[in-house]
């Protein structure tokens, strides 16, 4: 009797290691698509309103990539804004001398941080039941923003 234990109970330990690892890595497949700003709900923090935004997110084999398009209209105009990090997960991107931008799991919560200028701006992205996605934006020397998001 013995023996037959000795002989399963590696294969029953391996059976359920393949089984815990894809279950460990699911948290994060919801998380891909294209997202739109719900502006009505967003607190702006007396910041610039923005009219229109939307975040794509791509996160595959710890490979993060995340694109950003806002326009905001003000009395002046308005302007577009987007940039974009692309890297495998906790890599730094660098485009030229003064931005670099990194991207990184927090458990539950995608935290990526930007500087430009000297200036750092961190996001954490964090998701509700209901399927919300919901972005804290902190920049020195500004209140927080918290945008809340739907998937397109």
């Amino acid at each position: 009797m013995r023996q037959i234990v000795g002989r399963i109970f590696p294969f029953l330990g391996l059976g359920l290691l393949l089984c815990s690892v894809p279950a460990a890595f699911a948290g994060h497949a919801n998380v891909n698509g294209t997202w739109v700003l719900k502006p009505t709900k967003t607190n702006f923090a007396g910041e610039e309103a923005m009219t229109t935004g939307t975040i794509t997110i791509s996160d595959r084999q710890h490979h993060i990539y995340i694109s950003r398009s806002f326009k905001y209209d003000n009395p002046t105009g308005g302007f577009d804004y987007s940039f974009s990090t692309d890297g495998a997960e906790n890599s730094t991107i660098r485009k030229g001398k003064t931005f670099t931008s990194k991207a990184k799991w927090e458990g539950d919560t995608l935290t990526v941080t930007t500087t430009q200028d000297g200036m750092t701006t961190i996001e954490h992205f964090n998701w509700t039941p209901d399927g919300t996605m919901v972005v804290m934006v902190d920049r020195p020397s500004h209140q927080s923003q918290t945008l809340f998001f739907t998937r397109q």
